[in-house]
């Protein structure tokens, strides 16, 4: 199916930081563009919401990741990352995504949801047949569920021109070898988002 994306759709785009920050990290070792993923998500149409679900870490840091991302017209939302007793670790914000993406829904022509994570699939289910919403998806494909990919109305795969959506790494090449250096140095500001998002994201 042709997808049309014309200029006076209405895009709301809602970013699962931490799926798109692994994906990145297992697949390149390298870190993502948020600025080019967004500005292909909105496709030259009218963006009324961007929103990014970000984990917070107990040092607070991520301030300067916070303000990089508003630069780029990104919202932040955050959520404390919850550790048990066990040692057991529990951080993501798929409810919450999924909750706001239908409350924005009525206002929206079309819904962006920037992550492969399968357990999206209802919510593109309920946004396409019960909202009559354009659904998209925005990923990795490499990592992404195949199920989602043939849910949603039209799917970028981020791997098809990885070099333009990833920031240091291998060049955008997938690395499988962790003692593997890039082929170009990192600028100041790469750095220091790539510093703000680890503090930001913790491993799973």
């Amino acid at each position: 199916m042709t997808v049309i994306k014309h200029k006076e759709q209405r895009v709301g785009v809602f970013i699962d930081t931490q799926n798109l920050y692994h994906s990145a990290k297992n697949l390149y070792h390298a870190r993502v563009n948020f600025g080019a993923i967004l500005k292909d998500a909105v496709a030259g149409r009218k963006l009324i919401r961007a929103v990014a679900y970000v984990i917070t870490t107990e040092a607070g840091d991520e301030k300067n990741f916070f303000e990089a991302l508003e630069k780029m017209g990104i919202e932040t939302k955050t959520k404390n990352l919850q550790i048990f007793a066990g040692g057991a670790k529990k951080a993501d914000w798929d409810v919450g995504l999924a909750v706001d993406a239908i409350n924005m829904a009525p206002k929206l022509d079309a819904v962006v949801i920037v992550s492969g994570d399968g357990d999206f699939i209802p919510l593109v289910e309920h946004l396409r047949y019960n909202q009559g919403c354009q659904v998209e998806a925005v990923s990795f494909g490499k990592s992404s569920s195949g199920k989602l990919k043939e849910a949603v109305d039209d799917f970028i795969d981020l791997d098809q021109n990885s070099r333009k959506y990833l920031m240091g790494g291998a060049n955008g090449r997938p690395r499988f070898d962790n003692k593997r250096k890039g082929n170009r140095e990192e600028s100041a500001d790469e750095k220091a988002l790539a510093d703000e998002i680890k503090e930001i994201l913790q491993e799973e």
